[in-house]
């Protein structure tokens, strides 16, 4: 069903901002190999990357200050932080979602997606040779929004996948998700990413009830656990319910492979996936999930957009049982002004017992937003876990 909410205030992998992906380093998942069609093809060289210098930060003041003073560059103003993976010649890829760009630079001002490579003090940002998104639109406009990244080394180059959401505008500030896509870049050393092919999984479905697995992903040992929230699209209920898969690295791209807890055992019916936490009162579409101290915690906002309390559920293992902790923090939106989608980074600036967490800020007043895009970017707290 149709989402009431611009682009770039609602997608699936993650928070907004350059300055996050200065200092995160997300959780690896590694595919099985690609098929050998697209590991023979060479792609023309159509992107490039310009190089700009950081500091790394050694506090929470340090991200916030980073976010609200990092404006030297017109490619990327702002944008959705999504996932990374080191390549072999130990640069970081990142890959972002809905991005904007300064009039200056020349094509489209907002892209669904790009790219960062992070070495030593140095921020390079990709850019096509067409200025467009480095995973172009379908030709019937659908776009990709990036959810996670992998990559598989052959040889003196890498070849990256990124599992992407589809997302359909349906008119203005109205859109619509219809599915992920898996989208494969070639990474030679030293040089920047090449796509080489784009694939859509799965016919285009926008029912807000299909279970979005990916929303939050855990690996832990040799499998990976895959968080799936889905909306019962009922009148007055906001928030998401929580499911959870379990599948082997190597079979990550493999859903007929996967295991679903169905409340007392792992079995492989996605349909009888039970539900760890319920939609009335539930996640956000998009959270985090992370085990810490031996205990696994799910961080969001309650009840999505309209919801204000910051709360963390915690639980024994992967599969629950997950208990709500009392708020943590409030993040209202105010009229055009919205905070959402907080999102745990419980590998930056670590101290024992809490969490770094980043709250997402954007303006549903398109006017505002063209004027100062620096609102599209995050703030950083401190919470304690309970």
């Amino acid at each position: 069903m149709t989402t009431e909410l611009h682009p770039t205030l609602r997608r699936h992998p993650r928070v907004a901002a350059l300055a996050l992906a200065l200092v995160l380093a997300a959780s690896l998942l590694v595919w099985s190999p690609w098929r050998h069609d697209v590991e023979r093809s060479t792609p023309p060289d159509l992107a490039s990357t310009r190089c700009l210098p950081f500091d790394e930060p050694r506090s929470v003041a340090d991200l916030n200050r980073i976010v609200a003073g990092y404006r030297t560059t017109k490619e990327f103003q702002g944008g959705d932080v999504g996932a990374d993976v080191t390549l072999q010649d130990g640069r970081q890829l990142y890959v972002f979602g809905d991005t904007l760009r300064a009039p200056s630079y020349g094509g489209e001002r907002f892209v669904r997606n790009s790219m960062l490579v992070f070495g030593p003090h140095c921020a390079g940002i990709v850019s096509r040779a067409d200025h467009g998104a480095m995973i172009p639109d379908r030709s019937d406009g659908v776009g990709y929004w990036p959810m996670s990244i992998a990559k598989v080394t052959r040889g003196s180059y890498d070849l990256v996948g990124v599992m992407a959401q589809r997302v359909r505008t349906t008119g203005p500030q109205h859109f619509e998700n219809l599915g992920s896509s898996l989208a494969v870049f070639r990474v030679d050393r030293g040089a920047s990413p090449q796509l080489v092919k784009v694939t859509d999984l799965g016919p285009d479905d926008a029912h807000r009830t299909r279970t979005t697995w990916g929303a939050a992903a855990v690996v832990k040992g040799d499998w990976v656990y895959l968080y799936g929230t889905a909306n019962p699209e009922k009148r007055l209920v906001f928030g998401w319910s929580l499911r959870v898969a379990r599948t082997r690295i190597d079979d990550l791209a493999e859903p007929s492979r996967w295991q679903y807890f169905d409340g007392t055992r792992w079995q492989a019916d996605p349909a009888k996936a039970s539900t760890l936490i319920p939609a009335e009162g539930g996640v956000s579409q998009t959270l985090s999930v992370f085990e810490s101290g031996g205990r696994w915690y799910a961080l969001s906002k309650r009840d999505d957009f309209v919801g204000k309390d910051l709360v963390v559920w915690s639980a024994p293992g992967p599969a629950g049982p997950f208990t709500p902790s009392r708020p943590l923090a409030s993040i209202p939106s105010h009229g055009a002004r919205l905070q959402y989608m907080p999102l745990a980074h419980p590998d930056v600036l670590t101290q024992r017992g809490t969490v770094v967490v980043s709250v997402s800020h954007n303006t549903t007043d398109a006017g505002l937003l063209e004027q100062d895009p620096y609102l599209y970017r995050p703030t950083f707290l401190r919470v304690k876990l309970p």
